[in-house]
């Protein structure tokens, strides 16, 4: 379990971060997840796990200022502790045939999903780095490493996950800091949502589970990942896909 442990998770607020708060704070981490524009909903989850006794906070935070990432890090410390996990799952998307793709669109899809993913690590990864300890998970997409029906900019940026996963374990693992990816398939809520009826259809055809995944079993799957358990576990891209 995670007693003990202090975790911060971007991109809270969302269907797969909620469920990534829940799961750390329930087994017993100190959890700070941050927010974008879902401030409401970012409040609300805060208030259902602190009424649970779980110690909990959210955080504004525009995963592309550097700044106020580093200003984080050490609010989280004062009032938490070093941060022990890490978990970076703050990520858009945006439907649009390549054709349609303009600058701006890739340039925004890159600067959330793979400079924010920058600029967060560096951030909270020094302090683990003088600790020699520390987790990280990157959320990653099966988009980024399947033949798939999708966006060209979201699969690019999400296969750029895999590779900062890969190459980051490396350098870290002198540090004692263990960096994976959790890759998950099509799910019941999230970006998923946004995936036409007729490509839902075709993955529900082709997965040997036959139905979409849910944020819950994404949040297990970072929690395990996170946690002491997987001590043994590094550099790794692991789907959660229902078998494709």
């Amino acid at each position: 379990m995670l007693e003990g442990r202090t975790a911060f998770v971007t991109g809270g607020a969302g269907a797969v971060g909620t469920a990534i708060v829940r799961s750390l704070a329930r087994q017993g981490a100190a959890v700070a997840f941050s927010y974008h524009s879902s401030r409401e909903k970012a409040a609300q989850l805060e208030q259902e796990l602190s009424k649970e006794g779980r110690r909990v906070q959210a955080h504004p935070l525009d995963v592309l200022e550097a700044a106020a990432a580093a200003r984080l890090v050490d609010t989280i410390e004062r009032d938490f502790g070093p941060v022990d996990i890490l978990v970076n799952n703050a990520g858009i998307t945006q439907v649009l045939p390549f054709a349609l793709i303009e600058e701006e669109d890739w340039d925004r899809m890159m600067d959330t999903n793979v400079k924010g993913l920058f600029i967060v690590t560096k951030a909270f990864i020094r302090p683990m780095i003088r600790r020699k300890r520390g987790a990280i998970v990157n959320l990653g997409s099966l988009a980024g490493m399947r033949v798939l029906e999708v966006p060209v900019h979201y699969a690019t940026s999400k296969s750029a996950v895999v590779g900062f996963t890969l190459s980051l374990a490396q350098e870290m693992s002198r540090y004692g800091i263990r960096v994976n990816a959790v890759v998950p398939g099509l799910l019941t809520s999230g970006v998923s949502q946004h995936v036409p009826d007729k490509q839902r259809q075709d993955y529900l055809d082709h997965c040997t589970l036959g139905r979409a995944g849910t944020p819950e079993e994404v949040g297990e799957l970072v929690a395990f990942l996170a946690s002491d358990r997987a001590a043994y576990v590094n550099a790794q891209a692991i789907r959660i896909d229902g078998g494709i």
